[in-house]
């Protein structure tokens, strides 16, 4: 969808197409080295025959390049021992998992649809939490807009992340580290002293919070906030990526308590350290009313982002999986309850 927030806060819809439209799979990605490296190793594969595969490559390789670098190894061994070929089908299935996806520019926003192309998300892709990130250590502040996904291959669920700089142009790419797994992932939109910082749930109960010096790669959580009231007495999740105000950063928050009944609530972060809760609501911010407790999967209210515009925090939000609104909130009233 598109659409635009008027001067005066009136919030326009642009007309949805009657179509949807799949992008073309382009057929020869380029992979990071270091990265893949990284990747095979969590996945127990690295050194032996993995190390035959990786080191005639550059630092930046093509598939058709992994791909020749293959059939050399799997040539030099005749029969093909077992070790070798779960090597050799797990460089594949990584590389296949990091692909990239182009639209044409003619194709309307409301016609752009991303579908699964990997075995990782054979199920679904679900969450993509986008955040427009500026990054003030590159020249010019370079700006890339990130998303994180829960890939879903049917068993398995997989955090995953999202790069594009036009919405034409998609990378999807596998994240690495110990700290990558559970859902709901989100990537703050600036570096905080000198490290990308990213929200995250690694149990099924409390928010957490850690840094890195690149955006891939993840360890070391730290925990946030659990639950503190009884509407987030079961689990406490982040509503996507956090609003920077002068203040400090605004954390929207869903909250689970009895009877599985999903609320909006929200935080306040230190600016520059995080790790510091300056406040947070009693009461969560909205909740599930009337006929918005009806729908797919009942009594839920539930967000993956929202933008700052002057003054108003402006928050797309689901019903009961049944129907999507959109509601604006004063930041400075926010910001005197969250500091009250």
């Amino acid at each position: 969808r598109a659409g635009a927030i008027e001067p005066g806060g009136e919030i326009r819809i642009d007309p949805v197409s009657r179509y949807v439209a799949l992008p073309e799979v382009v057929p020869n990605p380029t992979y990071r080295k270091n990265i893949f490296l990284i990747k095979l190793d969590e996945m127990g594969f690295a050194g032996g025959y993995a190390a035959e595969v990786m080191n005639p490559l550059a630092e930046n390789f093509t598939l058709r390049d992994l791909d020749e670098t293959v059939r050399g190894v799997r040539g030099r061994y005749r029969p093909v021992p077992r070790d070798l070929k779960n090597t050799l089908e797990c460089v594949r299935r990584l590389a296949v998992s990091n692909y990239e996806i182009h639209f044409d520019a003619k194709i309307a926003v409301s016609e752009r649809v991303i579908f699964p192309v990997s075995s990782n998300e054979a199920n679904g892709i679900e969450d993509a939490r986008f955040v427009r990130f500026v990054d003030d250590a590159k020249d010019g502040g370079e700006t890339m807009y990130y998303a994180t996904y829960t890939a879903y291959s049917g068993r398995v669920i997989l955090p995953q992340l999202i790069e594009t700089r036009d919405f034409l142009r998609f990378r999807m790419l596998t994240l690495n580290g110990n700290a990558v797994q559970n859902k709901g992932m989100a990537l703050f939109p600036r570096r905080i002293r000198g490290l990308y910082a990213m929200l995250s749930r690694q149990d099924d109960e409390n928010l957490f919070l850690m840094f890195s010096e690149n955006p891939h790669y993840w360890n070391d959580p730290v925990r946030l906030l659990g639950p503190a009231e009884i509407w987030e007495s079961v689990k406490v999740g982040n509503c996507g990526s956090p609003i920077e105000t002068e203040a400090g950063w605004i954390v929207l928050t869903h909250g689970v308590g009895p009877m599985r009944k999903y609320s909006i609530g929200a935080a306040l972060l230190d600016l520059e350290d995080p790790t510091k809760v300056l406040g947070r609501l009693r009461e969560p911010l909205l909740v599930p009313e009337g006929t918005g407790r009806e729908g797919y999967v009942p009594n839920v209210v539930y967000s993956c982002g929202s933008l700052r515009h002057g003054r108003e925090l402006v928050l797309p939000y689901a019903m009961s999986d049944r129907v999507s609104t959109i509601v604006s909130v004063s930041i400075d009233e926010l910001l005197a309850a969250l500091k009250g």
